[in-house]
């Protein structure tokens, strides 16, 4: 069964710092690209960030460019966001989600196959 275990959310003030994890099982996680999204009310999810499989190819929102980074760690099947310099416009559930094209972290969610539970991140002005 494959599960993605999403942690690290939070109440947070503008200006400050989260690291959210997301931890991989049943799947062979270094085949796989991944990428993170965020939700809110009323809205799409939106593409945050992503990652090859083999850690060479990162993207970003440009509305987070410069200010959250993705990495991921595939001993231990898991990918991380750190996020610094929160705004309250980066408030939402925070996704991470799996990608079987290893090559490409696509912005679509569409193309992504499994997705965690979500984590609420929260940043107040």
């Amino acid at each position: 069964q494959v599960q993605l275990v999403e942690s690290g959310g939070g109440l947070v003030q503008a200006g400050g710092s989260l690291r959210l994890s997301c931890a991989a099982s049943g799947l062979t996680f270094s085949s796989y690209s991944m990428g993170w999204f965020r939700q809110t009310p009323g809205n799409e999810r939106e593409f945050v960030a992503g990652i090859t499989s083999n850690n060479d190819i990162t993207s970003y929102a440009d509305s987070v460019k410069g200010r959250f980074t993705i990495s991921r760690d595939n001993v231990k099947n898991t990918v991380y966001l750190q996020m610094n310099s929160l705004k309250p416009e980066d408030t939402g559930v925070y996704f991470c989600a799996a990608n079987p094209n290893s090559r490409y972290s696509d912005r679509r969610p569409r193309y992504y196959i499994q997705w965690g539970q979500g984590t609420q991140v929260t940043v107040s002005s």
